[in-house]
């Protein structure tokens, strides 16, 4: 059964930092690419970033030169790396994975919170 665990988030200061895990257990194939989302109040859920196999990312334009998503495949876990926080970033972060063959995704985790005081 895929599973898929966060860790890492909390409460910081504007300009502050955290790093989220996601530990993925259960698989039986690689996923195409593994992906970051989050969920702000009353907002809906938004693609942050994502990595491939061949470990190529793309991040959406409010997080980039802030965010770095990275993988360690050897632990199957996956990473956000988040520096100079807003508030704007305050939201539930998820990890996701895709299928095999295509970046389409298919399996979420439960989420961490991550909140951001200005």
């Amino acid at each position: 059964q895929v599973q898929l665990v966060e860790s890492g988030g909390g409460s910081v200061q504007a300009g502050g930092s955290l790093r989220l895990s996601c530990v993925a257990s259960g698989y039986t194939y690689r996923p195409y690419c593994m992906g970051w989302f989050r969920q702000g109040p009353e907002k809906a859920r938004q693609w942050v970033a994502s990595i491939d196999y061949r470990g190529s990312t793309t991040y959406t334009d409010s997080v980039k030169g802030r965010f770095t998503i990275s993988k360690d495949n050897a632990k199957n876990t996956l990473y956000l790396q988040m520096n100079s926080l807003e508030p704007e970033d305050t939201a539930m972060y998820s990890c996701a994975t895709s299928f095999p063959s295509r970046c389409s995704y298919i399996n979420w985790g439960q989420g961490t919170q991550v909140t951001v005081s200005s």
